[in-house]
């Protein structure tokens, strides 16, 4: 019985946390956003400031769902992504994976769905804070990764594009790598892993585990893209072999902190 009290209690704090999250969006982008419009700052505070208002935002959702018992989390070597210009990689379990990244890496750059861009909730916040879409084009995409990076931004890639699907293979997109390759980038890889897995891809919110998952959030060392720059080869290779390299890491990675 206290299980099933216990279950169902998540089902509500669940169902609070993501109205929150739904009120804190549009306070932000009807209230927070246009304030600081007004100010005379340069594009690039703008965009700053804004991407800082995300990071406290999420911080402060993230800190709630833990309070209401709705999730737990630990952190390993999180200090690893309190640099700058930093290339983060990292697989894709869970809807919620982007707000541990976003808390745990200030005023971070990313790369997000154009549908994100077009989303009530979520479109002042792409715009104001100039996050890259992936509607721009493989090359015109990559052009403005590179030049976020080297802009001093952290940028946040999904290789994978989409939540894994569970049960299946990794499938990781290029564009990671063929930013690596082609602007000359290390990479941070994050590995995430949820136990019991929730809001997957295809799952329900409603649909919580038997008990409170816990994610594990793993910060590796920095994978050099030296061995992978194209010096005899073509690019296009290149960027093929360290996809192929990215997608063994990742695979042998998540097995690992499962078994």
């Amino acid at each position: 019985m206290a299980d099933r009290i216990e279950r169902g209690w998540r089902v509500l704090a669940t169902a609070l946390c993501f109205i929150i999250f739904g009120i804190g969006g549009l306070l932000v982008r009807l209230v927070v956003f246009p304030l600081l419009s007004l100010m005379p700052w340069s594009a690039d505070t703008h965009r700053r400031v804004c991407r800082n208002v995300i990071h406290y935002t999420l911080t402060g959702f993230l800190w709630l769902m833990c309070r209401l018992g709705v999730i737990e989390y630990r952190v390993r070597n999180g200090e690893r992504l309190r640099r700058g210009g930093l290339l983060i990689v990292a697989n894709h379990p869970s809807l919620i994976d982007i707000v541990f990244l976003m808390t745990l890496t200030r005023g971070a750059d990313c790369v997000v769905k154009a549908d994100l861009a077009r989303n009530p909730f979520t479109g002042a916040a792409v715009a104001a804070t100039g996050w890259i879409r992936n509607d721009a084009g493989g090359v015109a995409m990559v052009e403005d990764c590179i030049a976020s990076l080297r802009a001093g931004s952290n940028l946040i890639i999904f290789p994978e594009g989409t939540r894994t699907r569970p049960g299946e293979p990794l499938q990781l997109q290029r564009g990671a790598a063929n930013v690596a390759v082609r602007g000359g980038f290390d990479l941070t890889p994050v590995v995430i892993r949820c136990e019991p897995p929730t809001l997957t891809k295809g799952d329900k919110w409603y649909r919580v585990p038997a008990r409170r998952p816990c994610y594990e959030i793993d910060v590796h060392p920095d994978v050099s893209v030296e061995p992978w720059m194209p010096v005899e080869t073509e690019a296009v290779q290149a960027v093929r072999r360290l996809n192929r390299s990215l997608s063994d890491f990742f695979t042998r990675e998540i097995r690992r902190e499962g078994a």
